[in-house]
């Protein structure tokens, strides 16, 4: 039922945030802190260092970087504001500033996951077609797949904030949750959103749905093969170059799971802790999900820990050159 005529359109909305729970709030505000500041130190070394040393430019460590520097945009889209939330009872954000949050939160979550799907293929051909893998990827093949997963995420981002936008909002305005996250904004519109939960749902699939498959297919085959290898040692040194990629396929996908598929409490007093407990889900999917990349990768690659003690040492040698000459 359209009530837009009944009350004044809304110009900003209301943050709740953890409102509610003041004692959490600053015990995650350290928290959420602690680990912001690790998301940017860890992946924004990885990309120093797939940038620097020549030894990791190859297709797998470009989409790491493009991994990293991901993660440093969906954090930092959102971080700053959850950690404003904690200091400020019942955060107001413009209608405009909500609308440049979700976009990007949308296009950085869209483009990860067909990003993580383009690195189950460069593993696929690494690993089952190695003869074929400097012709297959190729900077020529590689550099477009990164740029068609950026082009591809921001494209549906685009899609969906503008649809959610255009929506008319009047009378409640307060947003149950840390951000503007797009299925908390879309309970306040006064209007059907029917055409919205088909085009999420929509998205979901291509976005969710066919890179789950896609990567799951490539693993079947990745196994496979590495179960041919007759010696032990060839089947330890093949999987580890994959390890890391699906270790970080798990923990991203093994989140979305949980948060969209847990089922959903129909008594009015589990409503509160229900709610909490969504909030929580959605702060480790966005926070703690981007700090575990690079440690994941830096502590399973031997070419990533060998790239940071080269740079750190390339440090140490240009102070000490700089002090002699002075």
């Amino acid at each position: 039922m359209d009530r837009s005529n009944e009350t004044s359109p809304v110009m900003g909305f209301i943050l709740l945030g953890l409102s509610a729970h003041p004692k959490l709030e600053k015990i995650f505000f350290v928290l959420i802190l602690l680990m912001y500041l690790v998301i940017l130190l860890g992946n924004g070394v990885l990309i120093l260092v797939t940038i620097l040393d020549s030894h990791l430019h190859t297709p797998m460590y470009f989409f790491l970087g493009n991994l990293s520097f991901l993660d440093i945009c969906y954090t930092t889209s959102s971080v700053p504001l959850i950690l404003d939330s904690f200091l400020t009872p019942r955060k107001t954000i413009s209608f405009s500033a909500c609308a440049g949050q979700m976009f990007l939160s949308f296009a950085m979550g869209a483009t990860e996951c067909v990003l993580l799907s383009m690195m189950a293929f460069d593993r696929y051909v690494a690993i089952c077609n190695p003869l074929r893998y400097p012709v297959v990827m190729s900077k020529a093949a590689y550099v477009p797949m990164a740029a068609g997963s950026w082009a591809a995420g921001i494209t549906n981002s685009v899609v969906q904030t503008s649809q959610a936008m255009q929506l008319p909002f009047c009378g409640d305005n307060v947003i149950n949750h840390f951000t503007c996250e797009i299925l908390a904004v879309l309970k306040l519109a006064c209007a059907d959103i029917s055409i919205n939960v088909i085009s999420m749902g929509v998205s979901n699939v291509i976005f969710l749905g066919v890179p789950a498959l896609f990567i799951s297919v490539s693993y079947v085959f990745i196994i496979a093969t590495i179960l041919r290898i007759p010696s032990a040692e060839g089947r330890k040194k093949a999987f580890s170059t994959c390890s890391a990629h699906l270790t970080v396929v798990v923990v991203f996908y093994g989140t979305i799971l949980f948060m969209y598929g847990k089922p959903k409490s129909k008594d009015p007093l589990e409503v509160d802790k229900q709610d909490l407990a969504d909030k929580l889900i959605s702060l480790f999917y966005g926070v703690v999900t981007p700090m575990l990349n690079p440690i994941i990768y830096s502590l399973r690659n031997k070419d990533v820990k060998a790239a940071v003690r080269n740079l750190v040492f390339q440090k140490q040698l240009c102070a000490q050159l700089s002090d002699i000459i002075s």
